[in-house]
């Protein structure tokens, strides 16, 4: 991302991101090569998308205080705690079960809280009308002008974020393919592509929304629907934070062979997705496929298994 706001380009984001080949039999065997595009090595506080999605909402905050909203393992949640550290502006962090307030913080949490964040819980009920406004207004009026982002930073400038992410990988393949929780990685992504290429979103939630989300998204952040982009829904394991030991056996190996720390809720379901989707056929022989590699296994002590974790 060319960046012209002074502090993020302090800090010294690894970009474009590598992009690295993968041998593995299970794709070669059907013409298919493996490419790992390793957003994950962006940034050791940001990584991955949390980097693509908060960039531009930071310049757009200007250093006013970021109130955002997460469940009590949020990876969007440490995120934005670690940036406003190392920006210097204040962070408000709304979560997800009053019942958390009179606990001990978990390693997640305490490390939102030692990056300055001030952490607010409410009620299930009340996360989830987060988007009304009357909610809002008292949020507001409880922690006075802030800058909101939404839970796991997608909006319209976290799309055009990430179309940065399309554009370094222009020409790279006939798909990219990323695992998707809220769609704004993957609606800019597919936006940043060009002709002949589409981008493949894995969803780590069911319920379908999520195509709706994503055309939402592109209206917002590009006045309509732009690039090839489709969904696979088959790969959630039952929802969003489950999984199942088949997964985490797949996700061991992966580990094994490719000497990639696999994390568990989206990069392992995509990968998994993939593998199933070149054994169907699904890539034509003599293509490349790209997985996006949006993050790693958390080290806040959850290892990024919790279910009430949220991107």
């Amino acid at each position: 991302m060319d960046d012209e706001t002074p502090g993020l380009t302090r800090l010294r984001p690894a970009l474009p991101s590598p992009l690295r080949p993968a041998r593995d039999e299970r794709f070669e065997r059907h013409g298919v090569t493996l490419l790992l595009k390793r957003d994950d090595l962006i940034h050791p506080d940001l990584p991955g998308n949390k980097w693509r999605k908060l960039a531009p909402n930071l310049r757009d905050a200007a250093g006013r205080t970021v109130l955002t909203f997460g469940g009590a393992y949020s990876n969007h949640l440490r995120a934005t705690a670690a940036a406003g550290r190392l920006l210097g502006f204040p962070t408000v962090g709304v979560v997800r079960g009053d019942e958390l307030a009179g606990r001990p913080l978990n390693p997640s949490l305490a490390r939102c809280a030692a990056d300055g964040m001030r952490l607010h819980f409410v009620d299930r009920a009340t996360y989830r009308a987060k988007a009304s406004p009357g909610v809002l207004k008292g949020l507001l009026s409880l922690f006075g002008d802030c800058v909101v982002i939404p839970e796991g930073g997608s909006n319209a400038l976290a799309a055009q974020g990430c179309t940065e992410l399309g554009r370094e990988l222009l020409g790279v393949s006939a798909t990219v393919a990323v695992a998707c929780g809220t769609g704004g990685t993957l609606a800019g992504l597919a936006a940043g592509l060009g002709d002949g290429q589409r981008a493949l979103g894995v969803p780590v939630l069911r319920g379908g929304f999520l195509g709706d989300a994503v055309r939402g998204l592109q209206r917002e952040a590009f006045g309509g629907p732009t690039g090839r982009w489709s969904l696979d829904e088959r790969f959630h394991f039952g929802g969003y934070a489950r999984t199942f030991p088949e997964l985490h056996a797949f996700a061991d190996d992966f580990e094994d062979r490719h000497g990639l720390p696999v994390e568990r809720l989206y990069v392992a379901k995509l990968l998994y997705g993939l593998t199933v989707l070149a054994g169907e056929g699904a890539f034509p022989r003599g293509s490349a496929v790209t997985a996006v590699i949006t993050g790693r296994p958390s080290t806040a002590g959850d290892g990024g298994q919790s279910p009430s974790d949220s991107r």
